[in-house]
Formats: C-alpha cells, structure tokens, sequence
C-alpha cells in the first residue's frame, strides 16, 4: 500500500538547476534511509545520494559537490537538487526508501521514476 511519487521532472536548459521530490504515502511509521537513483538511456541504474532518517547523506563520488539532498520526516518527504545540469545528466530519475510500516518487517519501496532531459 506504500507508494513513492517523484515530482519536478521535465525540461531543463543546460547549465541550470534541477530539484526533484519524492513524497511516500500509505501507511507508514518511519522512513529510515532515502536514495536517488538515475537511469540515461541504454545505461544501468546508477546510484545518485542518500540521506538517513538522522540527515547522514552520501553521494556518487562523480556527483560531489553538484547535488544535494535533504528530507522532510514529518512530510515523508524528500528531495534532490542538482546544479549546473548538462545533457550526461539526463535519465529517468528515481526515488527509492527504505521504510517501517504498521506490519512487524521492513519495506523497500520504488518511485515510478520521473524523467529529466538536459536540454537546449
């Protein structure tokens, strides 16, 4: 019944900035880790960030110093922002959690993905 919704995708000129959200609804207790994934075309699925319940983040090596990522717990939300874009960055974007609901295990839950094209 756990659901994640990206949200933000769409047109973004090179150069610019990019900042996507990603919001779990259903019956959920806690988030306790949030990631970022990418897809480009014809390529893996390839690890963006994460952030922790706590705020721990950590990003791809490549993506250093362009991308940041925060949450909003009592939202259950959470969010990527990713500055001077170029057309590498394009791909599908997806959001995944690792969360706790009401049943006794832990959940891991994909967004549908939402795409960002780099473009003039």
């Amino acid at each position: 019944q756990v659901q994640l919704v990206e949200s933000g995708g769409g047109l973004v000129q090179p150069g610019g900035s990019l900042s996507l959200s990603c919001a779990a609804s259903g019956k959920i207790d806690l988030m306790l880790v949030m990631y970022w994934y990418r897809q480009a075309p014809g390529k893996q699925r390839d690890f963006v960030g994460s952030i922790t319940r706590s705020g721990d983040t950590k990003y791809a090596d490549s993506l250093k110093g362009r991308i940041a990522i925060s949450r909003d717990n009592a939202k259950n939300t959470f969010y990527l922002r990713m500055n001077t874009v170029e057309p590498e960055d394009t791909a599908v974007y997806y959001c995944k959690a690792t969360l706790r609901d009401w049943s006794p295990t832990y959940l891991e839950v994909w967004g549908q993905g939402t795409l960002v094209t780099v473009s003039s």
